[in-house]
């Protein structure tokens, strides 16, 4: 089975003419859409594990319990989710400069809406809106930065930085949100997204945006749009709620899954082109991307809970309790991307899903009533690793396994995938240990470990010429 490469693009995918984009600053180096791009990717990463650390502050001040925290979670991870495919589309179509921009402006805009929300309803309305916002603002990051750099060599390296800036925000994010719910309560974490989300516009107005290449004539996929909305947000409720509501739920998420794959048949332009997923490497990519976000904010939102109501910490210590988890991960992610610089993806993706597998059964053995929180932080560590050693390897097999002209569209794919699996893992874990915390924890830590499992295999399964055709090609060759 062969992957997609830069010089392959089956006929199932529409192509177009590009055009010109229109007139830009020109001269500027690559490294400042560079840095627009991180900064903005980085917010919605900080924002989504921020907010976990202040979820029992937040219920205290709105009330709503473990399932109201896990709507907080979800309400944003959602619709996070499933606009990311159509948001994707947006940044082939108009170009990822501009549709970064207008993403990033609704972006801080709605940070804002939230941080004012007077009750637990207008919060969630505030999430689902932030959400939506991101969702432009991440597959559109991801291409700015896939179109700056022409150089593979350089390419790849842009790449892992741009997931190393992501994984510094979500490594930083506890502790940051720990001491903004200490100081100024849940509200903080949203007003202190403004500053850095204004100095991304200020950059991104002076990145060179003259040479961008935009598709005309492509259209928004609504059938297939709305179809995957109705399936993931239907699943999470049938996973959260309970009683006729939780079975009715499944039904409808039976019915959006069963229209989207429908619907992505018969378009002609659809938001999933299926022959993208079929190549092996997109699929392993697509799983290991799945894998990393279970373990990793699915871990975050449990043990968020786990240290403040099981076991009595503050949020700031709670965030502090995270800081071994995350401390290592800004450094294993530029290890990651200078082995799959000199390597290719297979090697890192491999390494990081053993470990993290072996980490999450480590946790499952180490987690229980008489455990210690400064022990669980260390026991955290492993599996920490693991995803941080896979995300930019999985990151740089996707993007380097599709054209140029389809990166938004596989950004989109790729990141709808991991925050699906975020959501689903919030709400499974959040329903699991709604039933005691001690049962509940172990089960997801179960999950977890199969999950892993399940993507180093796919990992492992790639072949030689899978991997190599990812590296960059050694200068002097085509």
């Amino acid at each position: 089975m062969t992957i997609l490469t830069g010089k392959q693009l089956p006929s199932a995918i529409p192509q177009s003419a590009p055009s010109p984009a229109p007139s830009a600053p020109r001269g500027a180096p690559p490294a400042v859409a560079l840095v627009a791009a991180l900064l903005g990717f980085s917010l919605t990463s900080f924002d989504a594990s921020a907010v976990a650390v202040s979820l029992t502050s937040l219920g205290e001040d709105l009330g709503g319990g473990i399932t109201g925290a896990q709507w907080v979670v979800d309400a944003y991870t959602l619709a996070f989710a499933g606009l990311l495919l159509s948001s994707g589309l947006l940044a082939d179509r108009f170009g990822a400069a501009r549709t970064y921009g207008a993403g990033l402006a609704a972006f801080v805009l709605t940070s804002a809406l939230c941080g004012f929300a007077p009750s637990l309803g207008w919060l969630l309305a505030g999430r689902v809106a932030q959400g939506a916002a991101a969702a432009v603002v991440l597959p559109s990051s991801l291409a700015l930065v896939r179109r700056a750099y022409s150089r593979p060599e350089a390419r790849v390296r842009a790449l892992a930085v741009w997931a190393t800036g992501g994984s510094v925000a979500v490594a930083l994010a506890p502790v940051i949100g720990g001491a903004l719910t200490t100081a100024w309560g849940w509200r903080g974490i949203f007003y202190a997204t403004l500053p850095l989300g204004l100095v991304a516009l200020a950059l991104l107005a002076r990145a060179d945006r003259s040479a961008e290449p935009v598709t005309r004539g492509r259209r928004l996929d609504l059938a297939g749009q709305l179809t995957a909305v109705l399936a993931v947000t239907a699943l999470s409720v049938a996973v959260i709620e309970h009683g006729p509501v939780r079975w009715v739920a499944a039904g409808l998420a039976a019915l959006g899954a069963l229209g989207f794959v429908r619907a992505e048949r018969r378009a002609a332009e659809p938001a999933v082109p299926l022959a993208l997923l079929r190549g092996r490497a997109v699929a392993a990519a697509l799983l290991a991307g799945c894998a990393a976000s279970t373990g990793f904010f699915g871990l975050v939102f449990l043990y968020s809970l786990f240290f403040q109501q099981a076991q009595g910490n503050s949020a700031l210590e709670t965030g502090l309790l995270f800081l071994p988890m995350t401390s290592l991960i800004a450094v294993t992610n530029v290890v990651s991307g200078r082995l799959t610089a000199r390597y290719g993806a297979r090697l890192p993706m491999l390494a990081g899903q053993v470990l993290a597998t072996a980490g999450a059964l480590f946790l499952l053995l180490a987690t229980g009533p008489g455990t210690s929180s400064v022990a669980l932080a260390f026991a955290l560590v492993p599996l920490a690793l693991g995803c941080a050693l896979t995300v930019p390897a999985l990151t740089t097999l996707m993007m380097e396994a599709v054209p140029a002209a389809r990166a938004g569209v596989a950004a989109g794919v790729l990141n709808a995938a991991r925050q699906n699996a975020a959501g689903l893992a919030t709400a499974v874990f959040g329903s699991l240990v709604a039933g005691g915390f001690a049962g509940g924890t172990r089960a997801s830590l179960a999950i977890t470990s199969v999950v892993f499992a399940g993507a180093a295999l796919a990992t492992y399964r790639l072949t030689r010429t899978d991997a190599r055709e990812t590296a960059p090609a050694p200068a002097g060759r085509p």
